[in-house]
């Protein structure tokens, strides 16, 4: 039998352990010992892959938030579905997930200290992987005249700030008004923007 150090480790399952123990507790009052213990392995398997909690908890709100995407709707086989009109109903779709998302209301109820450096100061892969499949749906639905001309790169950036502000202070923004009036403005905004 291997020594353990030369097993792999299955990294979804550590992922799932880690996600399972922040949705129960939070992130500060979880440890990697916590999340070796849920997923069956030794705490030494997980040292190696992530030193501490941030490194691990990057990687479970990547897998996390870049699944949610359901920017799908966006690579159609054919250009010119890609309209104003699908363009704001996936962003719209995508804002929707994350708010609901278990992990994400957990973060944010307890622990919303973790998400700051991915509003201030750097994006993360969920957002960069976002930012990709928006530039080419728009750059595809330039071409084929559904959208309005402009850099894709500056459109899908302008998109995704407001799609931050959505997510994030949306509820602050529904105090004297249905939720779902703020959700047909934003979506009249987006479609307004791309419109030709």
């Amino acid at each position: 039998m291997a020594p353990e150090r030369h097993k792999t480790i299955d990294e979804d399952a550590v992922l799932d352990a880690a996600r399972d123990c922040v949705i129960a507790v939070g992130w500060r009052r979880t440890t990697l010992t916590d999340v070796a213990r849920r997923a069956g392995i030794s705490r030494m398997s997980i040292y190696r892959k992530w030193q501490d909690m941030t490194k691990l908890m990057s990687d479970v709100m990547a897998r996390e938030w870049s699944s949610l995407a359901g920017m799908h709707a966006l690579a159609p086989s054919d250009p010119a579905v890609i309209t104003p009109g699908t363009v704001s109903t996936a962003v719209l779709d995508v804002a929707a997930a994350v708010r609901d998302n278990l992990l994400f209301q957990k973060v944010v109820e307890v622990d919303p200290e973790l998400l700051l450096p991915y509003i201030l100061r750097r994006r993360g892969r969920a957002q960069n992987s976002l930012l990709a499949v928006l530039e080419l749906a728009l750059k595809t639905g330039q071409e084929a005249g559904g959208i309005r001309p402009g850099d894709p790169r500056v459109i899908a950036r302008t998109i995704l700030t407001a799609m931050q502000g959505y997510v994030f202070s949306g509820t602050t923004m529904t105090d004297s008004l249905a939720p779902h009036e703020l959700c047909a403005q934003y979506q009249e905004l987006i479609e307004r923007y791309l419109t030709p």
